[in-house]
C-alpha cells in the first residue's frame, strides 16, 4: 500500500477533483443540463459526462494513473494502482432535485480501495479518508458508530439496476430486514457508505452494484474503523458489498 505521504497527496488530488466537479454540478447549466438517455430503471444525464470529463482532466494533471470511470470505462490499460470514479452517484436524485447525490473518487491498489473522497456537493459535505490515516468530514475526524446489535442499528441498502427483481428474489431480500431497527434506501450507494463511515448509519449492503458506486465509500468505512467485504470478479463488473461498523457482521 502507498506510504502515508503518498496517500495524503492522493487524497489532495481527489479532493481537488471532487470539489471542482461538485461545484460545477451545483451550479448546473450548459453541458450539465438535460437527460442523455433513460432506459428501464437507469438514467444517464449530460451532467454525468460533463462531471466525468472535469474529474478525469484534474486527476490526470495532478496524479496520473489509469482511471476506471462509470461513463467512459478505462482511460488506459488497468494497472495495480488506479483511480475509480463515479462522477455523479445518485443521478436520478440529482435530476429530481433530491439532495442525496455525490461525487465519488477512489484510489484502488490491487483491487482494494485504500483511499476515497466523497463530496455531497449540494450540502457541501466532503468526506476524505485513507486506510491508516482515518476519515474526515470537512476536515474533522469521524468514525463508525458503536452499536453492537442489529436491533439497535440502522441499515442502508439499495436495489441496484442489475439485480433480480423477481417476487421471490425481492421477498428474500426483504426478509433480511427483520432484525434491524431501521432500514433506509436513499438512492446513492456512495452517500450511504459515507454515512456509515461517519456513524450516522451502522451498516450497508447491496448486491449487483457496480464497483465505482462503492469503491470510495468502502475506503472511507475501513479508514473510519469499520469492516468491508467486496465480492466480485472484476472492477468493471457488478459486485456484492457488505460494510459495517466492525461490530455487527462476520464478513
Amino acid at each position: 500500500m502507498a506510504a502515508s505521504g503518498d496517500l495524503r497527496a492522493i487524497l489532495a488530488a481527489a479532493e481537488d477533483a471532487a470539489r471542482a466537479a461538485g461545484q460545477a454540478l451545483r451550479k448546473g447549466g450548459g453541458a450539465f443540463e438535460g437527460v442523455e438517455r433513460s432506459e428501464g430503471r437507469d438514467i444517464k444525464l449530460n451532467a454525468d459526462r460533463a462531471a466525468e470529463r472535469l474529474i478525469i482532466d484534474r486527476l490526470t494533471a495532478l496524479m496520473p494513473a489509469p482511471i476506471l470511470s462509470e461513463e467512459t470505462g478505462w482511460t488506459a490499460e488497468a494497472g495495480d494502482k488506479v483511480w475509480v470514479v463515479d462522477p455523479l452517484d445518485g443521478s436520478a436524485n440529482y435530476n429530481r432535485n433530491i439532495d442525496l447525490c455525490s461525487v465519488s473518487i477512489a484510489w484502488v491498489e490491487n483491487g482494494r480501495p485504500v483511499a476515497g473522497v466523497i463530496y455531497e456537493f449540494l450540502s457541501d459535505r466532503l468526506y476524505s479518508g485513507a486506510i491508516g490515516l482515518g476519515t474526515r468530514l470537512n476536515g474533522e475526524p469521524v468514525s463508525v458508530a458503536g452499536h453492537t446489535r442489529t436491533q439497535d442499528s440502522i441499515l442502508f441498502t439499495g436495489l441496484a439496476i442489475n439485480r433480480d427483481f423477481s417476487a421471490e428474489a425481492l421477498g428474500a431480500f426483504a426478509a433480511g430486514f427483520a432484525c434491524w431497527k431501521k432500514v433506509r434506501m436513499i438512492g446513492s450507494a456512495a452517500t450511504s457508505l459515507a454515512y456509515v463511515a461517519r456513524g450516522a448509519a451502522d451498516a450497508y449492503f447491496e448486491d449487483s452494484i457496480m464497483f465505482w458506486d462503492v469503491a470510495a465509500g468502502c475506503a472511507l468505512v475501513e479508514a473510519a474503523g469499520g469492516r468491508v467485504s467486496i465480492v466480485g470478479d472484476s472492477m468493471d463488473k457488478p459486485v456484492s458489498v457488505h460494510a459495517d461498523n466492525g461490530k455487527l457482521w462476520t464478513l
